[in-house]
């Protein structure tokens, strides 16, 4: 055979081990395209994904601060309607806009892990994952006492039927003083609850967003309690 022959013979055979690889590296380009995988779950919004690993606590933290959230936004819709103080007017507007989407973000944690989602249609509705919470039924730092433990269970900082009524029918100047003592006591239930989430919960979402909690209502906090230090 002559050299020629033999180098010939290479060329061939090398151009054929090249085209071999690349339909092999196209089939496989094919292949990649068509396998399909479980998304993770999401929340409400459909844009954030949710860890699934969770426990009873974060279940608890979920369902009873989607209810501790929605009364906060019913005292700051009154704030609207009732306040004069142009600083609790904004303040109560803040609250709101901090809340509501939290709401959305927990009713998305529970549909995530397959657990009921509660009513907000009634935010008076006290204990409403059915556990004692701790602080329950005890009057706050500043004198004005949560909810009357029920059955249930009440969570810290719940405000009864009674003083929501007080509330919402109070005006000017006494609207702004109360409403501010009783979200002082609000916020601070709501920090207990974060606190125990963030003591005995699994969920790594849930313990970010209750840190998230615990940072903004402990801020508010000083700023209410300033602004009635000046009233």
């Amino acid at each position: 055979m002559t050299t020629r022959t033999v180098a010939t013979r290479i060329a061939t055979l090398t151009t054929a081990l090249a085209a071999a690889v690349t339909v092999s590296a196209v089939l496989a380009g094919c292949g990649s395209s068509t396998t399909t995988s479980t998304p993770p779950a999401t929340t409400s919004s459909g844009t954030a994904p949710v860890a699934q690993a969770h426990n009873q606590a974060d279940n608890t933290f979920a369902t009873d601060m989607i209810g501790h959230h929605a009364q906060a936004v019913s005292m700051a819709e009154l704030a609207a309607q009732h306040a004069s103080s142009p600083q609790v007017k904004d303040l109560a507007a803040r609250i709101q806009a901090e809340q509501q989407p939290e709401i959305d973000q927990m009713s998305g944690f529970l549909r995530a892990w397959n657990a009921p989602v509660p009513d907000t249609n009634d935010p008076n509705t006290s204990g409403m994952s059915g556990h004692n919470m701790p602080g329950t039924g005890q009057s706050s730092s500043n004198g004005m006492p949560g909810m009357d433990q029920g059955s249930g269970g009440a969570m810290p900082g719940m405000m009864s039927p009674r003083q929501m009524q007080q509330l919402s029918q109070a005006n000017g100047a006494a609207f702004d003083t109360t409403f501010l003592k009783m979200m002082i006591g609000h916020h601070q239930g709501a920090v207990t609850m974060s606190k125990t989430e963030l003591a005995q919960g699994e969920n790594p979402d849930a313990k970010a967003l209750a840190q998230n909690i615990i940072n903004a209502q402990q801020r508010e906090i000083t700023e209410m309690q300033t602004m009635l230090a000046h009233w």
